[in-house]
């Protein structure tokens, strides 16, 4: 836990961007500990690409720890985060600190909470408990209600002064750096001009610290594309295409062949 700790120290302090994706399971997890990206976060995101769900906030607390399991397994040379569900810091008679030790003893090395009214007693508690936090403010999908829906943060001045309010307060309160997420470019500079902490933004533009995107969304294995998101591969296709070659091979008696039977 140590040499993970220093390696984040020397990524938020270093010059060169920062990158992070998603990941949810084992076999993606050994992928990218052969990669070269920076961090993997666990997401909440699951709900969607992962268990066909329409609200982050139905993940449940044994999901999480589930996944970061598997992901932990994974990548074992990678700086894990891992998503703080809604069920385990949101939801009524929900126990922040306890969840945040299990994600821990699963295998994460920090926690990303997300903005909430109560945000701010919650992160203090897990640093004090010597819990590494990474914020998260803009579009925040666990409130996405109390926002109007998926709508462009920071559109107007009052919108980016209270953004950066949040932000220095993230700062403030210890949080080694901050997810800015779905806002105006202008406004996530403006944010990241005035911290120290790095800002990783996911649709906030390049001026950012860092990016992250959803690894399925990257791949093309997630349908629908959003504006700030580009494909690096498109996997999904070549899925089927090879599910069908599959199938062919199976109808055509051609598989499995001599070499591939005992």
């Amino acid at each position: 836990m140590e040499k993970k700790e220093a390696r984040i120290r020397e990524i938020i302090a270093g010059e060169k961007k920062i990158s992070m994706v998603t990941c949810y399971d084992y076999s993606f997890a050994s992928s990218l500990n052969e990669s070269d990206v920076d961090i993997i976060l666990v997401g909440d995101s699951m709900a969607n690409v992962c268990l066909g769900l329409s609200d982050t906030k139905e993940v449940t607390v044994p999901e999480m720890i589930s996944h970061t399991l598997a992901v932990a397994k994974g990548a074992p040379d990678k700086i894990i985060v891992a998503d703080m569900p809604y069920a385990g810091c949101q939801k009524k008679n929900s126990q922040p600190l306890e969840t945040a030790k299990k994600l821990i003893r699963a295998g994460a090395d920090a926690i990303k909470v997300e903005w909430f009214r109560g945000c701010k007693k919650v992160i203090k508690n897990l640093i004090n408990n010597d819990i590494l936090v990474m914020g998260h403010i803009g579009l925040t999908p666990q409130t996405i209600h109390l926002l109007g829906g998926h709508k462009i943060q920071g559109k107007d001045k009052s919108s980016v002064d209270g953004l950066i309010k949040q932000a220095k307060q993230l700062e403030r309160l210890g949080a080694f750096s901050i997810v800015l997420e779905c806002m105006r470019k202008d406004a996530a500079k403006e944010i990241t001009d005035v911290l120290e902490i790095p800002t990783i933004g996911i649709g906030a533009g390049k001026h950012c610290t860092g990016q992250v995107l959803v690894l399925y969304d990257l791949l093309g294995l997630y349908p629908g594309k959003m504006k700030f998101v580009r494909r690096f591969l498109d996997l999904s296709v070549q899925v089927k295409n090879a599910v069908n070659s599959f199938n062919q091979e199976v109808k055509r008696e051609t598989f499995p062949s001599e070499g591939e039977s005992f």
